[in-house]
């Protein structure tokens, strides 16, 4: 099997050199209308389409007492009509092939977007005026009801899902009850069935004026077309009444707490957290980065030494969470059975106590500065959507009141010296600590008067924009693969998909374990040449790369994303890993622990169950397709699963023949 001839794609994907610690500029206009709504547009013409987002500056810690879950409830009464449209709000979207369609509640904000083509712009700002200025008279006791009872679903289905409860209880443990993050954004059941119809209107009126609105405009627009549109179809909305904004409330902790909860889930969880400060504090920023250090992918602290060396857990995350008011950092490890938690314990705060008191390394700051630069770029290379260009820019503006804010923070954060993280860890993460343990269970103003005539209902949009695609380039290397090479120059990234025919559904006629091809996929970045798999991890963390292999049921894949500067160290490491994965024994053992970990994780879950379950009975025992499709396999077949599996799998599948670029 012969791979050599990657240097056509190298000639094909020519570099450009980008500085490293510069992220890029995110360019806008701002202005703000009579009534105080606040719009942002960003221009970029790449393709035919509009970013429309509108932020509300209010979220759950706003909520009365009583009344928690209230500002996620009227979120979802927002798609249910308006005074001129009283059906289905994305109705009108879907006919035009939007994209991106949803809306969010948070502690801070509620948020609604949508990306539409250009020449629907005006019918997305008659839908979000129309909301905005004229949702009341649409809503009801029926309308009410029914999305009570879909946000009481939505709550059940997550505290039915195994680890559902430690969300709410790290919210309502950290903070102190009357605090504003006391609880969560889904709020009780008892609240819920509380709201009347009074409570919506009085909410509306309170929060969902156009003076504590945002709307970002990003895509194929200026501010020439976006002004007078906006003005004609929000300039009539009230102001709505004067606010007072709550101010920084951490909530510092001085002692040590724990508690124990019980509930079916495979495996226990260990979770420590600690309260600490809000979005845009430099200490923040500086915490930001020791989550990175500690448990930011393979490379990171907690990882090898807890997964990796001493394989006494099977998942290690670490999080900064940054609120208006506060932020909440926390360590959150699934401990292997038979494990007890003292040594998971003492193993974290071991780890802990060396990041206080060294700080970290040099190494570790790159890595984590390309991590944030390469994460920044591939977010921002689209316009809509989480961490797009609409979301990153609402979010500056909404939550520290200046759309580029988001971006300054990031830029401060890759800037950071190994003593800002240490001075912050030492002074944030050394006391006031909250543990969860999670066990598995055992038995036991007034309005002006609209200007837009809305009697003949939505604006139809009877054109659409002409879209023009990257031209198809196309090459075959000297084994025959085809590389079909789609060029856009909008932003330095490069991304790679290698095709190669046979997945999940092929195992029975290999005559390999069921599960091999997705066992065998995941082991390919674990360790390739001359690299085993912390020095791909490391390796991938400075180029601000990403790997990731998988199997469908038909086909097996190697993604690669990287910036155009790491373009050819990239490449040598995808060739190394599809070429020459080494399967070595003991990381086999490592990850063979981890699968049937996550196996037993798909049977404690609604929706893994039904994926491993439903197929013998859609098409009858013996079809190839008759397998979980999760891909995962059996606990019988990845116990059997040996190494000269995984090679014969390599072998037939990982071929210049059936594979594509």
């Amino acid at each position: 099997m012969s791979f050599r001839p990657w240097r056509l794609l190298w000639l094909l994907l020519v570099p450009t050199w980008l500085a490293a610690s510069e992220l890029p500029e995110l360019p806008y206009e701002r202005f703000v209308l009579d009534n105080g709504l606040t719009v942002v547009v960003h221009t970029d013409r790449k393709a035919p389409i509009v970013a429309v987002n509108v932020w509300y500056h209010v979220g759950s810690k706003d909520e009365p007492a009583g009344r928690t879950g209230f500002a996620h409830l009227f979120e979802h009464l927002m798609f249910n009509g308006s005074k001129n449209h009283p059906g289905e709000f994305f109705d009108p979207f879907e006919q035009v092939g939007a994209t991106d369609m949803n809306g969010t509640t948070s502690q801070d904000r509620t948020n609604y977007f949508q990306t539409v083509p250009t020449t629907a712009l005006e019918m997305a700002l008659w839908m979000e005026s129309d909301r905005m200025g004229h949702l009341l008279p649409a809503i009801d006791q029926a309308k009410l009801d029914e999305q009570r009872g879909v946000v009481k679903n939505e709550k059940r289905q997550g505290d039915n899902q195994p680890y559902g409860a430690l969300w709410e209880r790290l919210l309502a443990s950290s903070f102190p009850p009357g605090h504003p993050y006391h609880h969560d954004t889904i709020g009780s059941m008892e609240d819920l069935d509380a709201a009347a119809v009074e409570d919506v209107g009085l909410w509306f009126e309170s929060w969902y004026g156009a003076a504590n609105a945002t709307l970002v405009l990003a895509g194929d627009v200026d501010v020439a077309t976006a002004r007078p549109l906006v003005e004609q179809y929000f300039g009539w909305i009230g102001s709505g009444p004067p606010r007072q904004r709550m101010q920084r409330q951490i909530a510092a902790r001085q002692l040590s707490t724990r508690e124990v909860i019980e509930d079916r889930v495979p495996q226990a969880r260990w979770t420590r957290s600690w309260n600490v400060p809000p979005m845009g504090d430099h200490e923040a920023e500086a915490l930001d980065v020791a989550a990175e250090v500690l448990g930011g992918g393979k490379t990171s602290r907690l990882y090898q030494r807890l997964v990796y060396r001493d394989q006494i857990a099977d998942n290690v995350s670490v999080s900064n969470s940054s609120f208006e008011l506060a932020g909440l950092f926390s360590i959150s490890v699934d401990i292997k059975s038979g494990v007890d938690e003292a040594q998971i314990e003492s193993a974290v705060m071991a780890e802990l106590a060396q990041l206080l008191r060294d700080g970290p390394t040099e190494a570790e700051l790159v890595r984590v500065r390309r991590g944030i630069e390469s994460s920044f770029i591939r977010g921002v290379e689209r316009i809509g959507g989480f961490g797009g260009k609409a979301d990153v820019l609402a979010a500056g503006q909404v939550h520290l009141g200046d759309p580029g804010a988001v971006r300054a923070s990031l830029q401060r954060t890759v800037e950071m010296s190994a003593q800002d993280v240490r001075d912050a860890a030492g002074r944030w993460l050394a006391q006031g600590d909250h543990t969860i343990l999670i066990s598995p269970f055992t038995a036991r103003d007034e309005a002006l008067g609209d200007a837009v005539d809305r009697s003949t209902g939505v604006p139809s949009v009877n054109s659409f924009p002409t879209v023009q695609f990257p031209t198809i380039e196309q090459a075959h290397l000297s084994n025959g693969i085809p590389v079909y090479f789609a060029r856009r120059d909008a932003v330095p990234v490069i991304q790679i998909s290698a095709i190669f025919a046979g997945g999940s559904a092929s195992d029975a006629r290999l005559g390999l374990p069921l599960g091999t091809a997705g066992f065998a996929a995941s082991m390919l970045d674990e360790g390739a040449g001359e690299r085993d798999a912390l020095q791909i991890a490391t390796t991938l963390d400075e180029l601000g790369a990403s790997l990731a292999a998988g199997s469908g049921l038909d086909h097996a894949s190697v993604g690669l994303s990287t910036l155009r500067e790491s373009l050819q160290p990239a490449l040598d490491l995808l060739a190394d890993v599809i070429r020459r994965p080494r399967f070595d024994e003991g990381e086999i053992e490592r990850l063979r622990s981890r699968w049937l970990a996550s196996i037993a994780q798909e049977r404690a879950q609604p929706t893994g169950l039904a994926l491993r379950l439903l197929p013998p009975l859609l098409y009858g025992a013996g079809h190839p397709y008759a397998i979980p499709f999760t891909g995962s396999g059996d606990e019988a077949s990845i116990t059997a699963l040996q190494r000269e599996d995984l090679l014969a799998w390599q072998r037939a599948t990982l071929r210049p023949e059936g594979m594509q670029l």
